[in-house]
């Protein structure tokens, strides 16, 4: 999975990180480092999981893509070097996912739920955000997981 925008440097030829023709994704990456994530929801229950996070341009390329499964207390979390509009898609990506997108205050900003796997449809971030956080597809609805709640995290910036 990656931003648009990452697509479009990587058409322009902008960035020194960029992947070349080359170096074309073809499978699942290893498993990036990894931090405690919590969310706590506007009725006062407390959600942590364990995202790796995904911190250089390739890493965020790759994202969840070839992954098999994602466990439910795990995920991936985009940490944007600055607040940026986040345009997401499914591509390679063979599990649902709940994209989570984080604004620079650490409150959920929106949820794009149960993103279907494979599709190239666009899941938009609808404003600018600090982070974007893959879970497996559901958990937000199974743990009422909403809009406006509270995201912590050492990684994150405070």
């Amino acid at each position: 999975m990656r931003t648009l925008s990452f697509v479009l440097l990587a058409a322009l030829g902008l960035s020194a990180g960029v992947a070349r023709a080359e170096d074309p994704i073809t499978q699942a990456q290893a498993r990036l480092p990894t931090d405690s994530l919590t969310i706590m929801t506007r009725d006062g229950q407390k959600h942590v999981f364990t995202v790796e996070l995904a911190k250089t341009y390739r890493q965020q390329e790759v994202g969840e893509m070839f992954r098999k499964n994602l466990p439910e207390n795990e995920g991936m979390l985009f940490m944007w070097p600055a607040p940026q509009v986040s345009d997401m898609w499914m591509r390679n990506t063979l599990v649902p996912l709940d994209i989570v997108f984080i604004d620079s205050t650490n409150h959920i900003h929106a949820i794009a739920e149960n993103a279907v796997p494979l599709s190239e449809a666009i899941l938009r971030s609808d404003g600018v955000v600090a982070n974007t956080l893959e879970l497996a597809g559901g958990v937000t609805a199974k743990l009422g997981i909403r809009v406006g709640d509270v995201v912590s995290s050492s990684a994150l910036k405070h």
